[in-house]
């Protein structure tokens, strides 16, 4: 079952999706921005016969509906069973030719629920799955070995909406139907500090191998929304992620220790960063050694006012190399690309490569910040310094910007090899200064407003950018159909 060659395409925003900003509420799935993946053509629905085509790296030999388990689409009969079943039923065929489970149009209540192996769910286009509110019925489960304790509290963590472990071949995919988190509930909860443990996130897989996450719409997740870990080829595709801009730690997608990633064509909306790439937490992170490399995104949108398009960090303490971000649209949103380390992380972040960003009404085009305080306790290394180096961004146009840049490194541990090329500025309002440095060295060329002194160093044509494809980035997968009754 090997991946084989694929191009992308272009996404056109729609102008009403613009009213997100002002969301406050949870937001409900009829703001979602439709995403459709060049391999996964919209299904062709008859009566009384439906025919649903999708994405995998092998089409699925053995179709069930989750109705045929008991499912019940009403919005209040709790369906965690049903999924449990369905899955359990179908796995029993990884073997001889993997198993798809079709989720019908309806919504449909469910806890936390575990995929397997060359297995596919498929939401239908009127489809939503509902994450039950009620805190039992989300198990609790242990630490990530690399962070040691939950991330909002000491201890275990909720299960994920979505998830699995030690998986092959999996696919999460649909005509854009949705997944929706319900997740004031536990935003309000974390507000009032009345969780003992770490919130769930609607998906996560862990110690994975070829995942395939692509056509659906996410909404109001309790707190991250994609979080592949420990995991390999992965590609995120043609998704939209809807939550509100001040709903706390809704990231949008979060590779953790991952390599080989290919993130494209995705619409974020988000409470934090639409994309943040993470490796582990301090001597945790440091001690399990995984890092997360051979990264792209490509033709991301992203409205954060409070967070970083695109974030490396602040747990990175496994080592973050070759990342590689192109055509990113950003419009309300407080960072383009912010780089988030301090002492007691260890590790690195280097090869980092952008070119062809579009910002729009930022406070800073550019942020790396070397003073991150959060730490999992008190006994990380205040001498483990990250090294961060070898750092390049080109081709940049920013408009309505606060501040260009905010580049703070680490006191005898400077952030180096920073590369910035044909980039554009426009400041909301003249300021004396529009860059702000310190601990930084670097060079540049083209670059309007003039960088600041330790970025000064000349620099001929454009900063470097590979040009050898990753193998993610030669993949594509199967068009597969089936006709149910």
């Amino acid at each position: 079952m090997e991946f084989q060659r694929h191009r992308g395409f272009s996404i056109t925003i729609k102008l009403t999706t613009w009213l997100l900003l002002i969301a406050t509420v949870s937001i409900t799935p009829s703001h979602a921005v439709p995403r459709r993946g060049p391999y996964d053509e919209k299904p062709r629905y008859g009566n009384p016969i439906t025919e649903i085509k999708y994405a995998s790296p092998s089409c699925r030999a053995h179709v069930s509906s989750l109705t045929e388990f008991g499912g019940v689409g009403d919005g209040t009969t709790l369906n965690t069973d049903a999924f449990r079943s369905a899955v359990e039923h179908l796995s029993q065929y990884s073997s001889t030719g993997g198993g798809m489970l079709y989720v019908p149009a309806g919504k449909w209540l469910t806890g936390p629920f575990n995929l397997t192996s060359c297995f596919t769910l498929f939401l239908d286009k009127d489809a939503t799955i509902l994450a039950t509110q009620d805190v039992n019925q989300w198990p609790l489960i242990d630490p990530l070995p690399s962070y040691g304790r939950g991330r909002d509290k000491p201890g275990g963590r909720y299960s994920s909406l979505i998830g699995g472990a030690n998986l092959t071949d999996v696919v999460i995919t649909g005509d854009n139907g949705t997944i929706d988190g319900q997740g004031a509930s536990w935003w309000q909860k974390f507000h009032k500090n009345q969780l003992k443990y770490t919130r769930g996130y609607l998906i996560e897989l862990l110690y994975s191998d070829r995942i395939l996450i692509s056509n659906l719409t996410l909404v109001n997740s309790p707190a991250w929304n994609i979080h592949p870990v420990y995991s390999s080829n992965i590609v995120v595709s043609s998704i939209t992620i809807l939550a509100p801009v001040h709903s706390p730690n809704t990231d949008g997608i979060n590779p953790d220790s991952c390599s080989q990633v290919r993130i494209e064509d995705c619409y974020v909306v988000s409470g934090d960063d639409c994309v943040a790439i993470k490796s582990g937490w301090d001597q945790y992170g440091i001690s399990y050694g995984m890092p997360s490399q051979h990264i792209v995104i490509r033709r991301l949108t992203c409205i954060s006012p409070t967070s970083a398009v695109i974030a490396l960090g602040s747990e990175m303490s496994g080592g973050i190399q070759d990342v590689r971000a192109e055509d990113i649209t950003a419009i309300n949103s407080e960072s383009g690309v912010r780089i988030k380390t301090a002492p007691g992380r260890g590790a690195y972040v280097k090869d980092v490569y952008v070119r062809g960003m579009n910002l729009n009404t930022m406070k800073w085009a550019f942020w790396m910040t070397g003073n991150y305080k959060s730490h999992p306790d008190d006994k990380y290394d205040p001498n483990a310094m990250p090294e961060v180096t070898s750092i390049s961004y080109s081709n940049v146009v920013a408009t309505q910007v606060t501040t260009a840049a905010r580049l703070e490194g680490i006191p005898n541990d400077a952030f180096t090899g920073i590369c910035i090329s044909n980039v554009t500025v426009g400041m909301a309002k003249s300021k004396k200064y529009a860059w702000t440095c310190t601990d930084v060295e670097g060079v540049s060329s083209d670059v309007s407003p003039q960088p600041c002194e330790p970025l000064q160093g000349k620099h001929e044509g454009s900063c470097p950018f590979p040009t050898e494809s990753l193998p993610i980035d030669t993949v594509e997968f199967q068009q597969c159909s089936y006709t149910l009754p």
